[in-house]
């Protein structure tokens, strides 16, 4: 089996509407790590100290013919079209270890989508 990581960083709002959309897609979970970052608009700031918005690092590992659905359905549910709401990218995974207990769920999918 081929996996493929999407990485997704979105305001920490919508962080369950992007997951929840992806799990209908066909993701079969997600880890979450709070973060923050910076862009092209500078954060805003208040009586000198800076404001800035949660953000949240969504992490799929998602095998990879479902990658190209899943990555769609998380830029819908995340309104990314709009300026600063998120951006979400995929990365090559070499190796994994410790899905044991889902490998069978995997390759019933893969022989679904196939046949």
């Amino acid at each position: 089996m081929r996996f493929k990581l999407i990485l997704a960083s979105v305001k920490a709002d919508i962080t369950d509407k992007v997951i929840d959309a992806a799990k209908n897609d066909g993701a079969t979970g997600a880890t979450i790590i709070p973060a923050r970052g910076t862009g092209i608009k500078e954060a805003k700031t208040f009586f000198g100290l800076t404001l800035e918005a949660q953000t949240d690092i969504i992490m799929f590992l998602i095998e990879e013919h479902l990658v190209g659905k899943i990555l769609e359905t998380i830029e819908k549910a995340g309104e990314f079209h709009k300026p600063g709401t998120g951006i979400a990218f995929v990365v090559p995974v070499e190796q994994v270890v410790g899905l044991e207990s889902q490998i069978e769920k995997f390759e019933k999918e893969v022989r679904k989508s196939y046949f």
